[in-house]
């Protein structure tokens, strides 16, 4: 659709963005939505969770005088699902889409992605191609169904040993440079176009979900509902990734604080419990690793998340049970 036949009050996409302490990145991501979607009327909807590097003043102090940008802040730092179910509520695009703050948009990759959306409608949701800074492959764009057959060859070791094989490495997609079109099991929510009434239709994301796992919550049920996400290579954009998080055991205990809620929303009641175990053996086998080889102190990220499990096995006794059988 061509921009002139729409109004900044009436966009195609409502492009949501929630940052937290991405200052420049930020920035940047936003400057570039701006120079590079030229085809489809947009509004940017952004939040600041609360971050402390002065992301929200200069955001308001570059773009405030922009009347499609929608600039807020939280008083709290409330999550990136509930952020952006926050958001989406006034939204007024056909589409939403979802875009990290850690992000650049290249070569028109919002307009590219809504006509790729209208070509395939019957989808539901889009996603297309990240790149690192350099220019190499993030794929880290989608994902493969997360099974317990997944969990298992990850907890001991499989996926490590043989990246390169879809057996042992089913998430990854490997082999796939992320070109051409391909329908997945999940587009992360660095780059995920959806119909806004799809979306209301699912209510959004889950509440539930802080960080982490949300989106795969999501298109599971998009899947359920007849919508299968799909990825075009062509929609391109940089995706530094793990930016707000400053640690990696940081990082991997809300994974798995959200990688346990997935697990106990879509699986049956055996394979989540099955799954809690490997999960349990998987994290020891490496803390015990680290002890054995005498990693310095400050090394030992995977001690370090054992001695915390208390806060990601929070999940476990609260929210929605196990299914009762199986997907």
């Amino acid at each position: 659709m061509n921009a002139s036949t729409t109004t900044s009050m009436d966009p195609v996409v409502s492009i949501i963005v929630v940052s937290y302490n991405t200052r420049e990145m930020t920035l940047e991501c936003l400057e570039s939505i701006r120079a590079e979607t030229t085809t489809v009327s947009f509004e940017v909807l952004f939040v600041d969770n609360q971050s402390s590097d002065g992301s929200l003043d200069a955001v308001r102090e570059r773009f405030g005088d922009d009347p499609r940008y929608l600039i807020k802040d939280n008083d709290s730092n409330l999550g990136f699902a509930v952020a952006n179910n926050h958001l989406a509520e006034q939204a007024s695009g056909r589409y939403l889409l979802l875009l990290n703050p850690d992000t650049v948009v290249l070569d028109h990759a919002i307009d590219r992605i809504v006509a790729f959306a209208e070509s395939h409608p019957r989808n539901g949701i889009w996603g297309g191609r990240t790149l690192f800074e350099d220019g190499s492959l993030n794929p880290t764009n989608c994902f493969g169904p997360y099974t317990l057959w997944a969990l298992f060859c990850a907890s001991i070791g499989l996926t490590w040993l043989f990246p390169g094989s879809p057996l042992f490495n089913p998430r990854a997609y490997p082999g796939w440079d992320r070109t051409g079109i391909r329908e997945v099991g999940m587009v992360t929510g660095c780059l995920l176009l959806m119909e806004n009434s799809l979306w209301k239709e699912l209510q959004g994301f889950d509440p539930e979900f802080f960080m982490y796992a949300e989106e795969a919550d999501l298109c599971a049920r998009a899947i359920d509902a007849g919508r299968q996400p799909i990825i075009s290579g062509e929609p391109t954009i940089i995706h530094h990734g793990g930016a707000s998080e400053k640690t990696r055991a940081g990082k991997q205990i809300k994974l798995l604080d959200g990688n346990i809620r997935y697990f106990r929303r879509h699986w049956s009641r055996p394979a989540y419990h099955i799954g809690l175990v490997l999960i349990d053996i998987s994290i020891l086998i490496r803390a015990l690793s680290e002890s054995l080889r005498r990693r310095p102190t400050a090394d030992r990220v995977w001690s370090v998340i054992w001695s915390e499990r208390a806060t990601w096995r929070r999940s476990i006794r609260g929210g929605s049970e196990p299914k009762a059988s199986s997907r």
